[in-house]
This record gives C-alpha cells, structure tokens and sequence, in this order.
C-alpha cells in the first residue's frame, strides 16, 4: 500500500535517484569551479611576484651610487619601509579599539532600528574612494592638527615621537595614520559587527542568568568567541593601510627618515610609488618596482602572520 501510494504520488526510487545525481553534478561543477578560482588567484599572484623580480633584478646589480640616494638599495628602501610600518601601526592602534567599540555599540547597545542606521553608516563609509579621505585630510585634518602638533611639541617635546620643530602644514606621518585609520574603521567595524552577532545567544543568555552585567558577559561570552574574527578584521584592515597610496600621498609631506611623528618627512612605499612613478624610467624605474615587491612581502607576511593566528583558534567555540 504504502509503496504503491509513493508510486502513484511520482516519488520512486528513479525519481529520488536522478535528483540525487543532479545534485552531485551541480556539487562537482561548483567544486570545480571555485578550485578554479583559487588556483587563478594563485597564478596571478604568482604572475606578479615573478614580473617584480624579473623587473627588480637590474637594481640588485647596480653601483650602489647609482641608486637614490647613493648609498644602495637597502639604505633607500629602509626609512621608507619603516615610514610604512609606522603609519601601518598608527591606523590600527586608532582603528581597531574605536572599530571594536563601534561594532559592540550596534551590535549589543544599540535600539534596532538605531543600529540598522549605523550599519548602513558603516557600510557607506567603507564605500568612498580614498583620494576623497586623503583630499579631506589635506584641506580639513592637516590644517586642524597643525595647531596640536604646536602645543604638543611645546609641551612634550621632550618625548622623541613629539619633538619639534612641528610642522606649520600638519603634513606629517601622524596625519596620514589619522587619515588611513578613518579609512580601515568600516571595514573592522563591519566584520567585527558581524562576528558579534554570531555570538550563540544561549552562551550570552547564561552569562546574564549567572548575574552578569551586559559588560561582563561581553567581556566572557562575545569577545573570547569573536577573538579570531576580530584578529582578521585587524588583519585585513592593516592590509589596506599597506597598500593605501592617494590617501597617503595627499596628506604626507616626504622628505628624510626621523623619530618624530609631527614634524615634516617620513615617506610610504605606496606614496613613493605613486607619486615617482609616471616619471621614473631605467634604474629608477626598477627601483620602485623592487619596492612594490619589498611591499608585496610585507602584505604577505602580514596575511600569512594572521592565518597562523587565526588557525591557532578556528576549533574555539565560545563555550571554553
């Protein structure tokens, strides 16, 4: 009776079959595809490492003195590594415990429709282009933060990062961590909601059983769940302010390497970059490739940095 009913209803074992393998051809073309598109990434990336090496190669080769500088590529390149490092670290000091903030805010303080209203803010921000946050930084941040380096240098001085002369501009390399830290918050921000929001309810609802304040069960149940994706969040967002150019190249005066954030000088590899680069021709030219490719290193450290960290705590569910 029962198998007849099944027969008459068009459910048979043939029928139950050809969708079962309809559903495994389309798992295979899917997997197939997106092994495609990994490996694509791979080849492209590695396309680009072996174009900058070939392209590089004539610098490791040449008179020292024939480099910028005089001295060798590796006194050419290192003040402006460290100028990358440093406004790197500017931005994610700034960025990360405002972004975290932000995203706690939305995500557990926040009335619903008040949070909706942010996330939409968030998500904007993340979508203006960065000559608009380095044209904002020029003509609005620098002029502003001139008068503070005035008094900073005034008044501690005496600390190496805050010795003066400041600049009169407000062009320094303190500006430009401001400027890429304004930039790399929506994106820690978004992802930071979002892991938050993962947080299992039944983890945060104990918390607060066992007499918990909001704080606290956020300080015991979201973030230990949310540590590693608040560390990719961190990650990916120190990855843009590597790579930022525009931005960087606007609000940043270059000149010589020096300890103080407020004065003139300090130079990125993406602002040096862009901004010789459409002139540069010959050795100079190489140059500047060789330092994309010294970039290309770092961002890949950074990422392969935060992968290892990252795997260190995938299985962490929240509940230890």
């Amino acid at each position: 009776m029962a198998i007849n009913a099944l027969t008459e209803s068009g459910v048979t074992d043939s029928g139950v079959t050809g969708r079962g393998a309809g559903g495994k051809s389309g798992d295979r073309v899917f997997s197939a595809a997106a092994l495609g598109a990994g490996v694509l990434i791979l080849v492209i990336l590695f396309g680009v490492a072996v174009f900058q090496i070939v392209q590089a190669l004539p610098v490791l080769g040449a008179d020292p003195a024939d480099i910028t500088g005089g001295e060798g590529f590796g006194a050419y390149i290192l003040p402006i590594v460290i100028g990358t490092v440093i406004a790197a670290a500017i931005a994610l000091l700034i960025a990360t415990p405002l972004g975290i903030s932000v995203a706690l805010f939305i995500s557990h303080y926040a009335p619903r429709r008040l949070a909706m209203t942010f996330g939409y803010l968030v998500d904007l921000l993340a979508a203006i282009p960065s000559v608009v946050y380095g044209a904002w930084g020029y003509a609005v941040l620098a002029p502003q933060l001139a008068v503070a380096y005035g008094w900073l240098a005034q008044n501690l001085g005496w600390i190496p990062i805050f010795a003066g002369p400041a600049s009169q501009t407000g062009k320094t390399i303190l500006t430009a961590g401001i400027v890429l830290a304004v930039m790399v918050l929506p994106i820690i921000t978004s992802l930071s909601r979002e892991i938050f929001l993962q947080t299992p309810t039944l983890h945060e609802e104990a918390a607060l059983a066992m007499g918990a304040t909001r704080l606290e069960m956020i300080r015991m149940a979201v973030l230990p769940f949310a540590r590693t994706g608040i560390v990719s969040a961190a990650m990916l967002g120190l990855g843009r302010a590597l790579g930022e150019t525009m931005a960087v190249a606007l609000v940043l005066s270059g000149g010589a390497l020096n300890a103080s954030l407020i004065q003139s000088g300090n130079q990125t590899i993406a602002a040096e970059i862009a901004l010789n680069f459409p002139e540069a021709y010959g050795l100079r030219l190489s140059e500047l490739i060789a330092a994309g490719l010294v970039l290309f290193v770092i961002t890949l450290v950074v990422n392969i940095v935060a992968r290892w960290i990252v795997s260190r705590h995938r299985d962490f569910s929240g509940a230890n």
